[in-house]
């Protein structure tokens, strides 16, 4: 049965017919369930007396309980926090005061009652007012059934997380053992502002981004990782623990800014969880946990939380460098620097439906291409370039595409009003689909030329590039020749650095793909990130301390293994070349690769 659209047993609705009695007062009913349960304010208002009152009288309430599953709602089930609870237990964790900042249906809440016999004070807040009143329920379900354990003070408010004043709470119980425990939403602020939800934070750029930034992506935020670094800032003076469950990124992010934020806390682990099976979603989660009231730790060890005997590995802070497995880093290290090339994104439009073309008919005949809208289309050549995504990038070698895109600047911002005399066809193929560029939705469109396009530059024009896919996690750089003599693009998905020498690009080639470099960046990378590869990734690696390090037989036996399959012809003549050129001019990257 459902009462306030909240799961009631027979237990609960018995205790309530025998003692809410028609003529018992609001005020004595909330003092009769703190008495017996130790819920502070049961009702908030006499309407829900009233209501609750009526409500038992009938024998059958149909409300349906919602999905909130794309508020990023995913409640801990009863075996999983039951799990956690005793997790903690076993590290000889005995909390006086508990808060649990989103407590949902009150799993955790009842969990712990269960398990810690020193608890004095529950502080559950939760927005969805249904999971108030059936936490409510649960607890009182839980002490009828339990009749003589330990019953602490309660309090579950009904409120936005965002507005509970939690300073409070540090501040009267300063000198008590605190546990902060929870699952908070899975979601982004901006997912949420999508589905108009009022449960989120105040407008703020709280990592301090860019404007760019935070217009092209940074600015978005785990909701999650929001609230757990609120809950750390407030509380970290206490002594006590904080076990959150949240997306894997979300931990990441905590330990990459533990650097700059130097939070009080210590003894830092992940808890790798089996979301599909506790949730039934496929999203890489897990436990984060820490001790508060403790020296800065700046590293994180990762565990099986089903099987936690050994460590998996430990990734955080070693000096000033961020990495993903602290021991295999050790072994690689150094190459981590600053890469004497400027790797740069692959180009934007979005819109590919126009943008993106095929081939269709003789292959010889210029000109002809089929766009994503099945239409055919008659082009001059002069602004159609070969084009490769992610998931083109699987040779070593390339020199042919399957897809072209029309390249309408040659810089970002560039006027693009001359196409309409030089390329009359082009002109009037983008015109006839205006409204297609009119509905990107980026804000980097807003007062730009038409037609523009973003990850554009000298660079998108050298000859020879080397590429790598940023979405897949395959540890493999690829040679981009040039096709029908002219360059060929990537897509914003894959990172690249041109050449003008193809002897530079297939020297940078071999020393992307050693072993050396590919040990590395599995070192520095997350297998779970969204991509696996960025800019910030790959400016890291210090090629020209590779370079200098790498034995010359080997260089010339992958060149000549190279030169064989793929026809190449090439010799080491240009090394001494190729190594003055990475050399730092003023301390900073080589113009040639800009």
């Amino acid at each position: 049965m459902k009462i306030f659209e909240a799961n009631i047993n027979r237990q609960v609705l018995d205790f309530f017919d025998e003692n809410l009695k028609e003529d018992i007062s609001f005020e004595e009913s909330n003092q009769k369930i703190y008495k017996a349960f130790g819920i502070i304010d049961f009702f908030d208002t006499n309407e829900e007396l009233k209501t609750l009152k009526d409500i038992i009288s009938i024998a059958y309430n149909s409300v349906e309980e919602p999905d909130r599953a794309e508020y990023g709602d995913f409640q801990t089930n009863h075996d999983l926090a039951n799990k956690v609870i005793l997790h903690l237990a076993s590290k000889n964790i005995a909390p006086e005061i508990i808060v649990e900042p989103t407590c949902g249906k009150g799993n955790f809440i009842i969990a712990a009652l269960q398990n810690f016999k020193k608890l004095e004070n529950i502080f559950g807040v939760e927005i969805y007012k249904p999971y108030v009143w059936e936490t409510k329920f649960n607890i009182i379900d839980f002490f009828l059934a339990n009749p003589n354990v330990n019953k602490p003070e309660i309090s579950i408010v009904h409120c936005n997380v965002f507005d509970f004043d939690f300073k409070q709470i540090a501040k009267q119980y300063s000198t008590k053992n605190i546990l902060l425990i929870g699952n908070p939403p899975w979601v982004t602020n901006s997912k949420l502002g999508s589905l108009e939800s009022t449960n989120l934070p105040k407008k703020t750029n709280f990592k301090n981004h860019s404007g760019l930034d935070a217009m092209t992506g940074k600015g978005n935020f785990d909701i999650a990782e929001f609230i757990t670094l609120s809950m750390i800032k407030t509380f970290q003076n206490m002594n006590g623990y904080l076990l959150f469950l949240v997306k894997n990124s979300v931990i990441k992010n905590i330990i990459f800014d533990q650097n700059r934020n130097q939070y009080k806390i210590a003894s830092i682990e992940k808890q790798c969880i089996d979301s599909k099976k506790e949730f039934n979603v496929s999203v890489e989660a897990a436990l984060f946990y820490c001790k508060l009231n403790s020296k800065p730790a700046f590293d994180c060890n990762e565990y099986d939380f089903y099987n936690n005997e050994n460590s998996y590995l430990k990734f955080g802070w070693v000096a000033d460098k961020f990495v993903s497995n602290i021991d295999s880093y050790s072994h690689t290290k150094q190459i981590d620097g600053d890469c004497p090339f400027i790797w740069r994104q692959g180009l934007k439009h979005d819109c590919s439906s126009v943008m993106e073309l095929e081939k269709v008919g003789d292959n010889n005949l210029h000109g002809n291409y089929v766009n994503g809208l099945n239409e055919e289309v008659i082009l001059e050549e002069g602004l159609v370039y070969g084009i490769l995504k992610s998931s083109d990038l699987k040779n070593t070698v390339i020199n042919q595409t399957r897809k072209f895109t029309i390249v309408t600047q040659m810089k970002v911002g560039q006027e693009t009003t001359y196409i309409k005399t030089e390329y009359p066809e082009t002109y009037k193929y983008l015109k006839a689909h205006q409204a297609n560029f009119n509905a990107r939705k980026s804000s980097i469109y807003i007062n730009k030329p038409m037609y523009s396009i973003f990850g554009i530059g000298d660079y998108s024009f050298k000859p020879f590039k080397v590429a790598i896919s940023g979405l897949y996690k395959t540890f493999h750089f690829t040679l981009i020749l040039p096709q029908d003599n002219k360059p060929v693009m990537l897509d914003d998905t894959c990172y690249l650095v041109g050449f003008d020498k193809v002897e530079f690009a297939v020297y940078s080639l071999i020393l992307l793909n050693s072993t050396t470099a590919m040990n590395f960046l599995k070192s520095i990378t997350f297998s779970d990130a969204k991509r696996t590869f960025t800019k910030d990734v790959l400016m890291r690696i210090d090629l020209l301390e590779l370079a200098q390090s790498i034995n010359r037989a080997g260089l010339q036996a992958e060149l000549d293994i190279l030169n064989k399959k793929y026809n190449l012809n090439l010799t080491l003549n240009l090394w001494k070349s190729f190594i003055k050129e990475m050399e730092p001019v003023n301390n900073g990257q080589m113009e040639i690769f800009a």
